[in-house]
């Protein structure tokens, strides 16, 4: 739910309440992080329900106008077993989602905004009603919210709520709010359990492949010692494992589920 009183909004809490800005449609990757990383922001509104401040913004740039979703560093709320900039993790979790090339991530930058350092993702154009659960029965998602299972292994995801998952108005699934990723001791929090024990698919094992074969310096140099060598060892383990782990426990669940 996003507070304030944006044009065009009827108030209703799963509908999105932002008219689309569809020029990023039209922008080349490179184009799109120039407007993410020296757009000029201006604060639309703050989703309310969310943990930490994390605000709706716009961004004009001499290539268009978009919109984006900005979580600054000073807005965190301190954790016990997660270090000051959470922002970073966003930031490291699209480039190893794009080092994979499998798409997952919106795009996201680390940079200054209103209330200083943090992350700056684009805005997913989505039916906010949908999640997870709605939408790990249908066919047509099988092949992404796989790919979201496998990242969020490698990756040692905390907090991977259904409604992490957008049913974009693109027709695809995306992955988002990964702050609390690659920690360096094994907490992996998710609700995606629906392929417990399936073979790996090819894409899958291709891309953990690569990563055995070495992590990209744009992914390590947002983490530390620790965080690094633990992300190899999972990538790795799953590698060798072949399938999609089985959670005997039942309690390695995030809450709420949604």
């Amino acid at each position: 739910m996003v507070t304030g009183n944006p044009e065009g909004s009827t108030g209703g809490e799963d509908e999105n309440p932002f008219p689309d800005l569809p020029d990023f449609e039209e922008w080349s990757p490179e184009e799109t992080l120039e407007v993410l990383t020296s757009g000029e922001m201006t604060i639309e509104g703050r989703v309310a329900d969310s943990s930490n401040a994390t605000f709706v913004v716009t961004l004009e740039h001499d290539l268009g106008v978009t919109r984006a979703v900005y979580k600054p560093l000073r807005g965190e709320r301190p954790l016990w077993d997660f270090p000051p900039g959470l922002h970073r993790r966003e930031v490291a979790a699209w480039e190893l989602s794009r080092h994979l090339e499998w798409d997952l991530v919106p795009p996201t930058v680390a940079r200054d905004g209103t209330y200083g350092e943090g992350s700056v993702q684009l805005f997913v154009p989505a039916d906010f009603s949908e999640h997870h659960f709605t939408l790990v029965d249908d066919p047509a998602h099988g092949e992404r919210l796989r790919l979201i299972c496998a990242f969020d292994i490698i990756a040692n995801n905390t907090d991977r709520k259904s409604g992490h998952c957008l049913a974009g108005r693109d027709g695809r699934v995306w992955a988002i709010d990964h702050g609390l990723c690659f920690a360096a001791d094994f907490k992996l929090r998710t609700v995606i359990w629906e392929f417990a024990g399936e073979p790996l698919p090819p894409k899958v094992t291709e891309g953990l492949a690569e990563l055995a074969g070495g992590l990209p310096d744009s992914v390590t140099d947002l983490l530390d010692r620790d965080e690094t060598r633990a992300l190899y060892e999972r990538v790795n383990r799953l590698l060798e494992s072949g399938v999609y782990p089985v959670d005997e426990t039942g309690r390695r669940y995030p809450w709420p589920l949604v």
